[in-house]
């Protein structure tokens, strides 16, 4: 039975997805247990997602049996885009909580999509946002260290968060530290010792997953590589 308990008490104002909101074709809700995948690696596309409720994350295996994290998604997000270029998905998506989706049927999609100027452009909107996460993403691994990469992750799942009608200062961090250690390519140790630095800093103030932005204003410093 899904759990809406922790789910409530971060969706705050969080507005419906777009795509359903521009009246996009779907198949109802599916509930994704914590820990369960929406779809893996390798799986054919037949659907994209919205998220209703809940935090995913997606990762991908390579050929040697790595895992990397590559993406942590909100409500009101969309999931399966990897898919569209092949018809198959390249990563997995597992529900970092007991969550729910909107099914949105990719042919029924794409059927009515050729007929919406509007669902297109939509569509395409996301996906260039995407694009341009993973271009950021790309910048941040490349030219900064450890402490910035982490004080950008928390800068931008801030934003993310306030944008959806949550909190831009409390936030109850869904994923673990190996899967943030994982995604910024960093060791859990070193997320650890930053994290515990920037608390010592009064930039944060930790308990367990709950972390509070003290100065958002130092945090952003630290995130753009400064003292």
């Amino acid at each position: 039975m899904l759990n809406t308990g922790p789910i409530d008490r971060h969706r705050g104002q969080a507005a419906r997805a777009s795509l359903t909101a521009l009246g996009a074709p779907t198949a109802g809700l599916r509930r994704v247990e914590r820990g369960e995948a929406l779809f893996r690696q390798g799986h054919a596309l037949s659907a994209l997602y919205e998220v209703e409720l809940g935090q995913f994350k997606t990762q991908r295996t390579d050929e040697a049996g790595r895992r990397q994290v590559i993406g942590f998604h909100l409500a009101g997000e969309l999931l399966g885009l990897d898919g569209i270029d092949d018809g198959g998905h390249r990563q997995d998506a597992i529900a970092l909580e007991d969550a729910q989706v909107s099914v949105i049927p990719y042919a029924a999609f794409n059927a009515q999509a050729a007929r919406s100027e509007e669902l297109q452009h939509e569509l395409h909107r996301i996906m260039g946002r995407e694009l341009t996460r993973v271009q950021e993403m790309l910048l941040l691994l490349g030219t900064l260290g450890a402490e910035a990469r982490l004080a950008a992750f928390l800068v931008d799942l801030a934003k993310r968060l306030q944008a959806r009608g949550w909190s831009a200062k409390a936030m109850l961090l869904r994923m673990s530290r190996i899967d943030i250690a994982s995604y910024l390519g960093l060791t859990v140790e070193t997320v650890s010792r930053n994290l515990t630095r920037m608390q010592q800093l009064a930039v944060l103030r930790i308990d367990h997953r709950d972390i509070e932005i003290l100065d958002p204003a130092a945090l952003e410093r630290i995130a753009t590589g400064g003292p």
